[in-house]
């Protein structure tokens, strides 16, 4: 076998192994954030219970925490750091998810509990699982790595949350809950080509502990920090409110039901391809200043549809269809950022810290979007989120050249 055709062997094993452990986190996440709550509902549990299960979210924020934790330390040595901890927690994993089975899904008490310890699991295998990423991934191959990161999410939205719900109507909650079980070990095939010897090697020969405190001494690391806070600051106003802003203007449940799983399965595998493919022609700047333009325009749209300018529900339907096409695009890009950034030392720690500045902002948006759309309404909910879109471009911009200009990468010996 040539050099050429070892490389492609390489790379085409490390795409198999990332896209088989980014779908192993996707399925329980979106079983619980998606498909769980309708569920619930349905037989007939309160909305204020329901409504608590947003918590469940907190050890996706506050992972960071554990960052350095699994960073450092190795469960199960002989499978290797990383992968030591990918295979019990998802064993785990899929195991509490048939667990759930157990229980009608009106009681929310032990349900919570399950998804709490899901979740809490789940956390730590993100953890190693971008820090195998950040580790394995180089400038060649960041791009396409990320793009199958993107996608898999997005097949996990359909099989967790989608699928979940139209088997249910079908089949029943046991039942489904056991098959989302099953699927969720499908992925772990894909730990056994995990290699890492040299890396948990590496681990155990004295280096420096990783810590939160390393990530901010490094330079840039305001700067990329800053970055995670404002790029997309605004999508939590627009996704708060985007399911009830459609059911108001009309649009039946089940259509919204199968948009979300339609646009998860083609607009996220489809937006992470051309996303790939713009980052590699264009550059990642380049990429990042576009697809903020576009998520803007598409916000603009919104706004037009709730002001009347353009009413009706196939111009929402259309703007929410698009809004998933440049998200996952997005993801892309900006994984790729934060891998760039992120240290050999401590990939996972780097990577965890960046990623959850994001979602808590996108939480916060999420969180107050219902309260201004009560007082102000979608128009002009929708118009606030505009401007600090437009305005998150102009911040991000400044911010990327910055890092130009210091020659961005974190990341020891790469050229930006």
């Amino acid at each position: 076998m040539s050099v050429q055709e070892q490389t492609h062997a390489q790379r085409g094993r490390l795409y198999a192994v990332l896209g088989g452990l980014y779908l192993a986190q996707g399925i329980p996440t979106y079983l619980l954030i998606v498909a769980l709550p309708p569920l619930m509902r349905d037989a007939g549990a309160s909305r204020t219970a329901i409504g608590l299960f947003s918590l469940l979210m907190l050890p996706l924020v506050l992972k960071f925490l554990a960052a350095p934790f699994v960073d450092r330390i190795s469960p199960l040595a002989r499978l290797g750091h990383r992968r030591g901890w990918v295979i019990p927690t998802q064993l785990l994993v899929s195991a509490l998810i048939a667990s759930m089975a157990f229980f009608d899904p009106s009681r929310a008490g032990p349900l919570f509990a399950i998804g709490l310890a899901i979740t809490v699991l789940s956390s730590l295998q993100d953890i190693a699982t971008d820090g195998y990423a950040v580790r394995h991934l180089d400038g060649a191959t960041r791009s396409v790595g990320n793009a199958i990161q993107a996608g898999a999410v997005a097949l996990g939205v359909v099989l967790g949350g989608t699928m979940a719900l139209v088997l249910f109507g079908r089949i029943g909650w046991t039942m489904t809950i056991l098959i989302v079980a099953a699927l969720s070990l499908l992925p772990l095939a894909a730990a056994v080509w995990m290699r890492e010897t040299r890396e948990h090697q590496q681990v155990l020969s004295g280096k420096p502990a990783a810590t939160l405190r390393a990530f901010f001494m490094r330079p840039n690391a305001w700067i990329i920090l800053g970055f995670a806070l404002t790029y997309r600051a605004s999508e939590g106003l627009v996704r708060g409110m985007e399911g009830p802003f459609l059911v108001d203007i009309g649009l039946p449940v089940e259509w919204i039901g199968y948009l979300s799983g339609g646009t998860a399965a083609t607009a996220g595998l489809v937006g992470a391809v051309i996303s790939a493919f713009l980052i590699r022609k264009a550059g990642l700047k380049a990429a990042l200043v576009t697809l903020g333009v576009l998520r803007t325009v598409c916000f603009l749209v919104f706004t037009l549809c709730a002001a009347h300018v353009l009413p009706g529900p196939i111009v929402a339907m259309s703007a929410s269809a698009f809004q998933s096409l440049i998200r996952y695009m997005e993801l892309v890009a900006i994984y790729s950022l934060f891998m760039k950034s992120s240290s050999n030392e401590q990939p996972g720690t780097d990577f965890t810290i960046l990623t959850c500045a994001e979602l808590i902002v996108y939480l916060v948006g999420a969180s107050i979007a219902g309260f201004l759309a009560d007082r102000l309404g979608y128009a002009i909910l929708f118009g606030i989120a505009t401007f600090v879109s437009f305005a998150g471009i102009g911040l991000a911009y400044r911010q990327l050249a910055k890092l130009d200009q210091r020659e961005l990468p974190l990341r020891q010996g790469e050229k930006a």
